[in-house]
């Protein structure tokens, strides 16, 4: 098989309970779970509506409250070849893959803007998110959206395959290309 060489030369992690490589090596290294209880703020439900261990009782229920959730994030939309009000309104998930990603390029001690051979290939698994399922709530209820609590809802939000690989590719200048 004959393919272009490729090299990977920065990293960077964003992880529930692991915000950088070197906190996620220790905690494999003390053997630590990083998943967490889920919290009211998670289910937007008072959790006793939606945890239950019998499964007669299953539907629309599930049968645990503990998941991966990253918490304790903060984005700095600044400084991205977008105007920052284009990553406004859009799910933490493309926040987190913007900030990810420049945290592995000035790993990689790429600096400046210029990124012609720089690609990205992300690996995004395009579960619901909290918005992406806010925007799902928002088209089933039409117009009673509004009035159920969940408000508007930027749209860009459905997109979550490949839209954070293409906003990335745009946002940090890679000339490579950027695939999810």
């Amino acid at each position: 098989m004959r393919f272009t060489p490729i090299a990977i030369v920065g990293r960077a992690c964003l992880l529930p309970g692991a915000h950088t490589p070197e906190a996620l090596w220790r905690a494999v290294r003390e053997g630590r779970d990083l998943l967490a209880p889920a919290t009211a703020e998670h289910w937007r439900v008072p959790l006793e509506d939606v945890i239950t261990s019998d499964v007669a009782d299953a539907a629309d229920k599930s049968w645990s409250a503990v998941g991966g959730h990253v918490d304790d994030f903060h984005f700095d939309p600044a400084g991205y070849a977008v105007d920052e009000s284009e990553l406004e309104g859009l799910d933490p998930l493309f926040h987190w893959v913007l900030d990810t990603a420049r945290k592995a390029l000035s790993d990689a001690g790429v600096t400046g803007t210029d990124h012609a051979r720089t690609g990205a290939v992300l690996g995004n698994l395009s579960y619901p998110s909290p918005e992406h399922s806010r925007y799902a709530e928002s088209v089933w209820l039409g117009e009673l959206s509004e009035r159920a609590g969940v408000g508007r809802v930027d749209p860009r939000n459905r997109f979550m395959s490949g839209l954070p690989a293409h906003l990335l590719g745009r946002a940090l200048g890679l000339g490579a290309g950027s695939f999810a």
